[in-house]
């Protein structure tokens, strides 16, 4: 059995039906939008954005006005400093490293050493607490690989949004594998498109809408007018 790229289970975590058409697509059609690479090349410089001026950090691809940008990472690299953590994820013992494991496979954009532990780089935004439900996935999907790889369990992840200037810890709960394992059999399952998933405040964003052919609700219809 063939294994399951990273970046189908994390879109199948979102939307099963969203996946079926991604995986449709030419492989140059899957490949992120330059902006995704822009705000990833945030992270190696986290130093050097801490020391830039206003002026300067206000031109990079941050999400957050610039002093407040540059507090929140002085934060987070206070708080990451105090527990050990802060160096480990500056000097990585690899970047973009292709993991295999024995169910999928895909880049793990930093792996730690002293334990091993995959982080990985998000150009969006953080919910309020955690992490959303697709990187959760994404996440026990490189532990797992690693762990194939390294022979030995991994039970936590790293999650880093340089656009934000946050970086979150999460275990890798009996839950989180479970929502793995859901993903998994999703993709698998993909010799058809799945039914439409009820939450359709997804598929306003969503590039396959249109091919979905499903309907946003418009105001006239909220209000029982349509």
């Amino acid at each position: 059995m063939s294994h399951v790229a990273f970046s189908d289970l994390r879109t199948a975590a979102y939307c099963p039906r969203k996946c079926y058409y991604r995986r449709r697509q030419d492989d140059d059609e899957r490949e992120p939008p330059p902006e995704v690479t822009e705000i990833r090349d945030l992270e190696p410089r986290y130093e050097s954005l801490l020391e830039a001026s206003i002026d300067d950090l206000a031109s990079e691809p941050i999400a957050l006005p610039p002093a407040a940008y540059r507090d929140r990472l002085a934060e987070t690299r206070r708080r990451l400093a105090e527990a050990d953590h802060w160096g480990r994820l500056r000097e990585p013992d690899g970047r973009t490293v292709l993991a295999t494991g024995r169910h999928c496979r895909g880049i793990v954009h930093k792996v730690l050493e002293d334990p091993v532990e995959p982080v990985l780089v998000s150009a969006g935004k953080p919910p309020e607490n955690g992490v959303w439900e697709s990187q959760s996935v994404h996440a026990v999907a490189a532990a797992k690989a690693l762990a194939w790889e390294h022979e030995r369990s991994i039970e936590r992840a790293w999650l880093e949004y340089p656009a934000h200037g946050t970086i979150r810890r999460i275990d890798l709960t009996t839950r989180r594998k479970a929502g793995y394992r859901r993903a998994l059999r999703a993709v698998r399952e993909l010799d058809g498109p799945p039914a439409r998933i009820d939450n359709r405040a997804k598929c306003g964003a969503c590039e396959f809408a249109e091919q979905c052919g499903v309907r946003t609700r418009t105001l006239r219809s909220l209000l029982g007018f349509g």
